[in-house]
This record gives structure tokens, C-alpha cells and sequence, in this order.
């Protein structure tokens, strides 16, 4: 399709997923035969595959992560962009530093994935509703899949870059592809990426038996998710109830939640499926996108990124009651902490994984301008079957998009909102309780904890509605590190100028690969419209984002 090539986006196919994606790719059959309902099928899981942020044969997804690690956690004050300083993947630090501009490969790359998605979506739909021998109560849940992918990759538009063009299925010609990103207010694309969703609902079934196809509550859980950055509480309130009541709830044991053996648990509502040693060329249905945040040392390569701030560790800390202490003092190894943090950041002194061995300041690759911690969280152990040990060093453990412990604490924000503070402080009292119920990280011979762990649910009414939003957005904090989130929240929140500026003032003086960072308000809350997109595809009609 010519319009389709006028994007710049490759054909080629690289799945993600399980299973249910290991099937021939849809470009690969001739255009006469593309209305069979075998090849349908594969152009619908060709709209899947680009999930990952896989789209060509390069191993560049780094610049495109589904986990969006570099767009929502080193853009914040969860994390330092790492690798061998600043001059290694210079574009991501000009991120970081709020210096980043149209040109920047990763705001290119990434924009080309999302919309390489709406691409495959909007074609599938159009080869589905063509298809004569599409078997009918398929076709509807079929639909009905495209429809939430489709969502899901305007979502993604939409809180990235704010202003986008919107392309439904009728897009046909040249023409159909080159829309201005203005005729639609905000406003209007947050209904239709809420349409999608409730369609996608309507058709769903309550159970797939592929895993990694969404279901019924997944796009109910993705309409609570266009709620609350809408800011529509009780929308939001009302439609998170269906998700409290279904068979979806907190795996009891958050350090379980992240291990690959364990993906797709009752916690995970909608996931990016990641698979290696399936047979795809440089296991690029594993987690590519990644690959660059191996934490070094005597097990992992020595790529060193995403590594995890001085401030994310100190918000760790708690009181002697077992609540946030919130006073960003550097962590002492006598200080209390919330038992997280040693699952979230490798620290030096403690058990890293099942290695066997204590995380040290060696593993750490340019410790003097990135400092001493390290990813945990969601590093797959260099012992598991599901980490690749050679190039590219991926591993299996699903991306999650959307989990059950998310879903609780947008209830709770919710319930704040209107009113129903003390709900709100059950809700946030049920993450806390299941972190203290875990287990935590012990030391290398079992016997002791291997930190000084202090957690305890808030046990007095909440009467103030600041101080429980506070509460919320802090727990929100602790309870998603690390995973791509913070940054769109803070944005969400209309926190994120004042708590990038205060977070600034103080690691500049602790990190001085931050001296030249300025958060712009009013600039900086999206990232720009690629330029190649302005000029080479839709020149005179694209208005670039504010301050760019």
C-alpha cells in the first residue's frame, strides 16, 4: 500500500508474542488471496507483533521499548539514563536533560513503531470486514482484538505527543494518510480512543485462550486507564468496579509477579508477550527493547542503563510507624525501608536475584557519573532458561502494560476525587499489605533479612483529601518504579514541573551529568512531532508541538 510506504514504516515482521504469533507474515502472500481467512488471520497478527517495538530488522528497539523506560522513567525522577556516560546513546541523555528536539532517533523511532501499529490495525479491520469466508462470531472477537490494539497504539500517540493525526480504517489512498494533527481537539481524540475500547468490550470474550490476546476486562481496564488521565473520576470509579469483581486480583507475592515462569498470572490484565529460542532470527521476540539494561557485572553485559536514581531509592525510605518518610536523605544501611526497594534496585550489599553473589559498585559501568544502583525489578536472572546469555542478551519476562496492582491504585485516586477517602485508603492499603506480606530479599546464607525492612498500612482515617492524594501518588510511585510509568503520571497529575524542578535542584549537586537539565513548563509535558514527519509526509499541515 502506497500511503502505508509514505509513513516510512517497514512491512517486515517481528512477533512478539507467543505461540499464537509464530505464523508466516501477511506481506509474504499475494494481494488476490489476502481476504482468505487464513491470511487475515495473519495480517491480525501482524498488528500484534509490532507490540514490542520491533519494526524492522535492526536490533534498535532500544529507541522504541514498549516498556518506554527511556520516555516515562529517565525523563523523571526515577532514573538516570546510565550506559558508559553521556555520550553513549547521546540522544536518550538529551532526553533526559528536557534538550531533546524533532530530530531525535528516539522520538522518531518510537512514533514510526506506534503508528506502524495503527497501520496494521486499520489494515486488518479493512481485510476482515472484506473476508467472505471469515467464520462470523470469530470476526466479531477478531474485531474486536484490532479494535483494543488500535487503541492501545493511539493511547501510547496520545500520551507521548499529545497532538497527533488520527487514521481510522477507511484510510485508503495517499490522502487518507496525510492528516493534519489539529482537526481534532483533545477532547475529541480521547473519544475516539475511548470508543475503541468500549467496542472492543462489547465483543471481547471474558477469557482467550491464547495468552496475550486482550479480553473483555483488559478493555475494560484500558477504558478506567483513558479515565483517569481524562481525569473523568468517576467514570473512571464506576468502571474499575466490573475490574474488582473479576477473576483478576494481586498475586500474593510481589516479588513472584515479576518472574517469567509466572507471566501471565492473574495480576496481569494486558501484557506484551515476550519469547526467546522460538526460532525468530536474534530472539527478536524477546525483550528487544531492553536489551541495553543489563546491569554489568560477572553474570549480565555491561550495557548499564536505566539505572535507578538516588531520589527513587531515598523515596523508599520509611518511618518508624512503617510509612513513607519522604524526606530524600540518602539511605543508610540502618535506616527502615519499604521491602520493594531490594526487589526493585540492586543495591550494593544485597543478594542480586539467585545469583548467589551480593550486588557490588563494580557491576556499576561508569559509577562516578551514573552512581551505585542498578535495575532489579524486572531483570530476568542470568540463571533463568529465560534469559538469552549471548547477544542480545534479552530475555522472555512479558512487558505489562496494564496489571491488577495499577488498576487498584487508579480506584483509589478515583475514589479520593469523589470523595470516598477512606475507600481509597483500603485500596492503598492492599498494595501495602501485600508488599509487607512478600518475601523479602534475604541474605546469601537465608538466615536474615537482608535489609532493614519496615512496612505498615495507614491505619488512621484519611480526613484530608491533598494529604490522600499525596498518599496515592507516592504509593503509585513505589508500587510501579522502574516499569516506564512515572513520568505520564507526573504529567497526568500536573506535578511534574514542580517535581522535576525540585528533584533537578538537588541532583545536580549529586549528579553532574544533570548540570545542564531545565524541565520547560509548557514544553517539556510531551515530545516533539518527528520533523521527518512534518516535512517528508505531511508538509504544510502538521503544527508542531508548543516550544519545539
Amino acid at each position: 500500500m502506497n500511503a502505508a510506504l509514505l509513513i516510512g514504516l517497514s512491512l517486515q515482521l517481528s512477533s512478539c508474542s507467543n505461540d499464537f504469533l509464530e505464523e508466516e507474515t501477511y506481506g509474504e502472500v499475494k494481494p488476490s488471496e489476502m481476504t482468505q481467512a487464513a491470511n487475515v488471520e495473519r495480517a491480525i497478527i501482524s498488528a500484534y507483533s509490532v507490540l514490542n517495538g520491533q519494526i524492522d530488522g535492526a536490533s534498535n528497539a532500544f529507541n522504541s521499548p514498549d516498556s518506554n523506560w527511556s520516555f516515562g522513567d529517565v525523563t523523571s525522577d526515577d532514573c538516570y539514563k546510565g550506559g558508559g556516560g553521556t555520550g553513549d546513546q547521546n540522544n536518550i541523555h538529551q532526553m533526559e536533560i528536557f534538550n531533546a528536539n524533532s530530530t531525535t532517533i528516539d522520538i522518531v523511532r518510537k512514533w514510526m513503531a506506534l503508528y506502524e501499529g495503527v497501520k496494521r490495525s486499520n489494515e486488518a479491520m479493512r481485510l476482515l470486514n472484506a473476508s467472505t469466508d471469515f467464520d462470523p462470531a470469530l470476526k466479531l472477537k477478531r474485531a474486536a482484538e484490532l479494535r483494543f490494539l488500535r487503541g492501545h497504539y493511539y493511547f501510547e500517540l496520545k500520551k507521548i505527543y499529545n497532538r497527533i493525526p488520527y487514521i481510522d480504517e477507511t484510510a485508503n489512498t495517499v490522502a487518507d494518510y496525510a492528516k493534519s494533527n489539529t482537526i481534532f481537539t483533545s477532547e475529541e481524540l480521547w473519544g475516539k480512543i475511548e470508543d475503541d475500547f468500549k467496542l472492543a468490550y462489547t465483543d471481547l470474550p471474558e477469557i482467550q485462550t491464547d495468552k496475550g490476546r486482550p479480553t473483555k476486562i483488559a478493555a475494560k481496564a484500558y477504558l478506567v486507564k483513558c479515565y483517569v488521565f481524562e481525569k473523568k473520576w468517576q467514570l473512571a470509579y464506576d468502571a474499575s468496579t466490573e475490574i474488582m469483581s473479576s477473576s483478576y486480583g494481586l498475586l500474593s507475592d510481589f516479588q513472584q509477579v515479576f518472574l517469567p515462569e509466572n507471566d501471565n498470572n492473574k495480576e496481569i490484565i494486558f501484557a506484551v508477550q515476550h519469547s526467546i529460542n522460538d526460532g525468530q532470527a536474534s530472539s527478536y521476540n524477546g525483550s528487544i527493547g531492553d536489551r541495553l539494561t543489563a546491569p554489568g557485572g560477572p553474570f549480565y553485559a555491561q550495557y548499564g542503563f536505566h539505572r535507578p536514581s538516588k531520589n527513587l531509592v531515598n523515596a523508599f525510605k520509611t518511618n518508624s510507624v512503617g510509612l513513607p518518610q519522604e524526606d530524600n536523605i540518602d539511605v543508610l544501611n540502618s535506616d527502615k525501608v519499604d521491602p520493594r526497594l531490594d526487589i526493585t534496585v540492586g543495591r550494593p550489599g544485597i543478594p542480586y536475584k539467585d545469583l548467589g553473589v551480593l550486588y557490588s559498585t563494580t557491576w556499576a559501568r561508569d559509577l562516578a557519573t551514573y552512581g551505585e544502583f542498578a535495575p532489579k525489578k524486572r531483570i530476568v536472572s542470568a540463571k533463568s532458561p529465560f534469559y538469552v546469555t549471548v547477544w542480545p542478551y534479552v530475555n522472555a519476562l512479558n512487558y505489562y502494560i496494564i496489571r491488577y496492582a495499577e488498576v487498584i491504585l487508579w480506584r483509589a485516586e478515583a475514589s479520593v476525587e469523589i470523595n470516598k477517602l477512606e475507600e481509597a485508603r483500603a485500596l492503598v492499603n492492599q498494595i501495602r499489605q501485600r508488599a509487607s506480606n512478600s518475601t523479602y530479599v534475604k541474605t546469601l546464607d537465608g538466615t536474615a533479612n537482608a535489609g532493614n525492612y519496615n512496612i505498615s498500612t495507614y491505619t488512621l482515617p484519611w480526613t484530608n483529601s491533598i494529604e490522600a492524594t499525596a498518599a496515592v501518588h507516592t504509593e503509585t510511585r513505589l508500587e510501579l518504579a522502574m516499569e516506564g510509568h512515572r513520568f505520564f503520571n507526573l504529567v497526568r497529575w500536573g506535578e511534574v514541573d514542580s517535581v522535576m524542578k525540585t528533584y533537578l535542584a538537588v541532583e545536580k549537586t549529586r549528579r553532574t551529568h544533570l548540570t545542564n537539565a531545565f524541565f520547560t513548563k509548557g514544553k517539556n509535558e510531551y515530545f516533539p512531532i518527528p520533523q521527518s514527519y512534518i516535512d517528508g509526509f505531511a508538509p504544510g499541515i502538521i503544527t508542531q508541538n508548543s516550544g519545539y
